[in-house]
């Protein structure tokens, strides 16, 4: 079977390879000149464990079962990675039970080797850090992202799989069974293929929108949500990520430690209406008020803008988070199709277990 894959992120590539690794020609259809350059080069580059998310999601399964996937992948392809452990921190008696309502919640979802602790022993381990107790979570980690990619891009390629570059995906149509597919770019034309599946993020929607006969209404609304992230000016004084407890629309702004040793805070939430990627140095005010809740001794003057990069979510502000959407055949009734909506956080976690339940759903 002969699959397009639209997407050269994260998701794409995974999806990409789970495919060939099936045994099917691959295609990879990329708008811009490279991978990686959207929602996956803009992302904290955290390996997640799996605490936050409902019982029985998307989210949760692919979450779990994705980071054990992703150690074991990073391990087998020499990819740079630090399993480091994170604290998730109460700094007051009212956080404490929604940190105790994660660990539970995390157990529930099968994510190993979590421990509630006292402030006491969180300032052992992290000297820096204020809070009165924490969840101590061994499985959370860091991750190069771009080097992930690259190996997955190598894993296609050594299957016969190739990458299209600029190569836009203009319009699709069902004819006798097949995909045809009309392409825009350079060199415009149009390409027969037998399944699709559009991994495109911020554009998944707008190309869902482009299928003839594709169902409406089973195209969900995209709300953007922005995160910006500041870099710290100063030496790291953190050696594992530091999380607060959540907020609407995110996980709070946190300590991400780079593989180089650095310390960079976010990502805060924006809610925007139009793509762009300024970073308005004003946002470090409600930073500082947030960082200072568990690191006091931030000093004045040390946040400096750094990047952001969007969320492409289902829902608004106020409103419960989406799952992950995977909507196959048996979702919208056309055959060898699969429409990935709403892939965000934990998305670079979950993405070799999303990726084989995206080969499998075209076949439903």
């Amino acid at each position: 079977m002969q699959v397009l894959v639209v997407g050269a992120g994260v998701i794409g590539l995974a999806v990409a390879r789970a495919a060939a690794l099936a045994g099917h020609e691959v295609i990879v259809a990329e708008a811009a000149d490279g991978i990686g350059t959207g929602i996956s080069s803009r992302n904290s580059e955290v390996i997640h464990a799996g605490l936050y998310y409902p019982t029985g999601s998307l989210r949760a399964l692919h979450c779990v079962r994705g980071r054990r996937m992703l150690y074991d992948y990073c391990a087998s392809h020499g990819i740079h990675h630090n399993k480091c452990g994170k604290l998730l921190v109460a700094t007051n008696d009212q956080e404490i039970e929604k940190v105790e309502q994660i660990r539970r919640q995390g157990e529930t979802n099968g994510v190993e080797g979590l421990e509630m602790i006292g402030g006491n022993t969180a300032r052992a381990l992290e000297p820096e850090v204020w809070c009165i107790a924490a969840l101590m979570s061994p499985e959370s980690g860091a991750i190069d992202g771009h080097s992930f990619m690259l190996a997955l891009r190598g894993d296609l390629e050594d299957r016969g799989g190739m990458i299209a570059f600029k190569t836009p995906i203009e319009r699709m149509e069902l004819v006798s069974g097949h995909w045809r597919v009309h392409f825009g770019g350079p060199e415009p034309g149009h390409l027969d293929v037998d399944a699709v599946v559009n991994a495109a993020g911020l554009g998944a929607q707008a190309l869902a929108q482009r299928i003839d006969g594709y169902p409406a209404d089973k195209v969900p609304r995209l709300v953007l949500a922005k995160g910006n992230y500041f870099a710290y000016a100063g030496r790291p004084v953190f050696r594992r990520l530091i999380y607060p407890t959540p907020v609407d629309g995110g996980l709070g702004v946190h300590v991400t430690i780079d593989l180089a040793g650095r310390m960079r805070f976010g990502p805060d939430v924006e809610w925007i209406e139009h793509e762009h990627y300024a970073v308005d140095p004003g946002r470090a005010n409600s930073f500082y008020a947030r960082i200072r809740t568990y690191w006091p001794g931030l000093p004045d003057g040390s946040l400096v803008p750094d990047y952001s990069g969007i969320r492409p979510k289902l829902t608004g502000p106020g409103e419960p988070a989406a799952d992950f959407m995977i909507a196959g055949p048996a979702q919208h009734g056309m055959p060898g199709l699969v429409n990935l909506f709403g892939i965000e956080s934990p998305g670079l976690t979950s993405s070799l277990s999303l990726a084989e339940a995206a080969v499998t759903a075209l076949a439903i």
